[in-house]
């Protein structure tokens, strides 16, 4: 299969490390950063460019840009793309992507479905891409009622030959919805976090917990403004109840109520366990 990757970024360049590590697909790709695409082709990430001559070529299309650039590309390319070619993106949100993408290649005749990777580092670009990036991982996909089970099932033999552990199905607004609270969320709560001033006087008073709570205060500001804006709706609705949540053990501290705090506590607890892990 000949696999065409735009953005080789930490989501696309792990891709095509992956494809070509772990498969024997023939991998195409695109990049802006002139740098990136040296160090690809050198690395063997790619065999060579995703350009006007491969990408009508290609069986199937991985857009890893962001969202608004990603509906971009996919609209000045669609000419080019092969009507027997399967188009994923994997933006971090789905509804205002998958709504624009969606008629583009309905119009033009390719298979197209929105996926999301659940993976990811605080650190971005090509040189923090990683083979086993999605050794794993959970791929969502996005299928509506034009996909047929023949391309579901060559994007599951696919994605599972790269490490992901499983496919998960959703629909974009609850995509939107549920990647509101399990990502973006605490994107924003390690970002207000590390602005208190005790986080610069707390050298030798840190240790795990401090660790997990800013480790994605280290983000991609552009990225994330984009990211947060597409799915304000769900995002503000999060923070309103997790900052509800906050006044309550403010409150119960202020009023030095130890039973009050006490329940609050076991009732995070109880329900961390009744959540699991992931």
């Amino acid at each position: 299969m000949r696999v065409g990757i735009v953005g080789l970024g930490l989501m696309g360049g792990s891709m095509a490390k992956s494809i070509k590590n772990r498969t024997g697909h023939t991998v195409y790709g695109v990049d802006l950063d002139q740098e990136t695409m040296l160090l690809a082709r050198m690395c063997g990430a790619i065999d060579g460019p995703l350009d006007g001559e491969t990408l009508p070529r290609c069986d199937l299309i991985l857009v890893a840009i962001r969202p608004q650039a990603a509906v971009d590309w996919v609209r000045e390319h669609a000419p080019r793309i092969s009507r027997s070619a399967i188009l994923v993106d994997l933006c971090g949100v789905k509804r205002v992507v998958v709504e624009q993408i969606a008629p583009i290649a309905e119009e033009h005749g390719f298979a197209y479905i929105g996926g999301h990777p659940m993976a990811g580092r605080e650190r971005g670009g090509f040189t923090s891409s990683a083979d086993d990036l999605y050794v794993g991982a959970s791929m969502i996909l996005t299928p509506d009622k034009r996909t047929d089970m023949k391309l579901l099932e060559t994007l599951q033999a696919f994605f599972l030959d790269l490490g992901f552990a499983r496919l998960t199905f959703s629909q974009p607004e609850e995509h939107d919805r549920i990647i509101a609270f399990t990502s973006q969320l605490a994107h924003i709560v390690s970002s207000a976090y590390v602005k208190s001033p005790e986080a610069q006087r707390r050298r030798g008073f840190s240790a795990g917990s401090f660790k997990d709570m800013t480790r994605v205060a280290r983000l991609d500001e552009d990225m994330w403004t984009e990211l947060f804006l597409d799915d304000a709706d769900f995002l503000t609705g999060e923070l309103g109840v997790l900052i509800g949540h906050l006044e309550e053990y403010r409150e119960a501290l202020e009023a030095r109520d130890a039973r009050r705090l006490h329940d609050l506590l076991r009732e995070g607890r109880e329900l961390k366990a009744t959540a699991g892990g992931n």
